[in-house]
């Protein structure tokens, strides 16, 4: 294969997804240093890729602008344009959906390859990988993906570079919100996208408290209005309210927050996933997925499975009206949280 000068990485959402993909930007640079890396993603996971040092460009993807007709034929020009400014000598489409694949196929490119489980005829634009880790985590099946045009992969690592700006800015978060990040705490990522992904309240809430007992400080992150209605049902569950960030930080902020604490605890979601990627000690509780695949990488043994017969479903809701995590007690939780802290 000759040297590869130029890639592009088509992985656009979502944000835990796009995290699992980050080793790869790693191995490409530290293949081929001298090469030239461009990202398409969508908006919701822009910063987070501003972070990392490997990627050279990044072109946001607005998918909304092209769900209807006059939609696409209005947008569809300009963007075609902006990704043909560069021909690349390989195009690594790790989303493996038609909307990645319509973005592969307008790419110019003689090397264009997917992820093992591609979908929807993604698979007729890149050809899928099936590599040595076809089966296992995602983070490997992506990078068999980069091992496919050369790249050595040495060490699997999240490079994440939080400006210190952002850095100090968390420190004012935390004191506005009545705590000082300098004292030992955790986090707890209360929100998921699936409903069935997230742990009860009021097990959040127990854990809390214990956590205070600990004297440790339960810190609460994520965004939107469901981890809003989540955070205050646990405030009021709790003995002792735990720190509310909820929407009250961004990707940096949060990526800090994490590299800081002591440890995280929540469902099969973006901040747990950064967690892991940080090398934050990660207790992840499980249900419609499997660890195997979507576990804290790295740490797949300090992830909780509930022992239902009808785990690893991949159902967004479930059909039974089960709440699955429930099954994972807070004694579950607390025993591995012993035994990382």
């Amino acid at each position: 294969m000759k040297p590869i000068r130029n890639v592009l990485v088509v992985k656009l959402s979502a944000i835990g997804d796009v995290i699992h993909a980050l080793p790869v930007s790693y191995a490409i640079k530290e293949t081929y240093p001298e090469a030239r890396l461009t990202w398409v993603v969508e908006p919701p996971a822009y910063d987070l890729l501003t972070m990392d040092p490997y990627i050279d460009r990044i072109i946001p993807f607005h998918k909304k602008e092209f769900k209807s007709v006059g939609g696409f034929l209005s947008h569809i020009g300009p963007f075609r344009k902006l990704l043909q400014q560069e021909s690349y000598d390989a195009v690594l489409d790790l989303q493996g959906l038609f909307k990645s694949a319509a973005i592969a196929y307008i790419a110019k490119a003689p090397i264009k390859l997917g992820m093992c489980n591609m979908r929807e005829l993604s698979d007729k634009v890149s050809k899928p990988v099936i590599g040595p880790y076809a089966q296992g985590h995602i983070v490997e099946r992506y990078l068999d993906v980069a091992r496919a045009i050369g790249c050595r992969v040495d060490r699997v690592v999240f490079p994440l570079e939080v400006p210190e700006g952002e850095q100090e800015h968390t420190r004012w978060i935390f004191q506005q919100a009545g705590a000082k990040i300098e004292n030992p705490y955790v986090v707890l990522a209360v929100g998921a996208n699936w409903p069935n992904k997230r742990w009860p309240t009021a097990y959040f809430a127990r854990l809390s408290d214990w956590l205070y007992g600990q004297r440790l400080i339960p810190v609460i992150v994520g965004g939107g209005v469901t981890d809003e209605q989540r955070a205050a049902a646990i405030s009021q569950e709790a003995e002792i309210p735990p720190v509310n960030l909820v929407g009250k930080t961004n990707f940096k902020q949060l990526t800090w927050i994490l590299q800081q604490a002591r440890a995280t605890v929540g469902g099969d979601t973006g901040p747990v996933h950064l967690s892991a990627g940080v090398g934050t000690p990660t207790i992840m509780v499980m249900g419609p997925t499997d660890a195997n695949r979507n576990g804290p990488y790295g740490q797949q043994a300090n992830a909780i499975e509930a022992d239902r017969p009808c785990k690893y479903c991949w159902k967004r809701a479930c059909p039974k009206n089960i709440d699955c995590l429930a099954a994972i007690h807070v004694a579950d939780v607390i025993q591995k949280l012993q035994k990382v802290l």
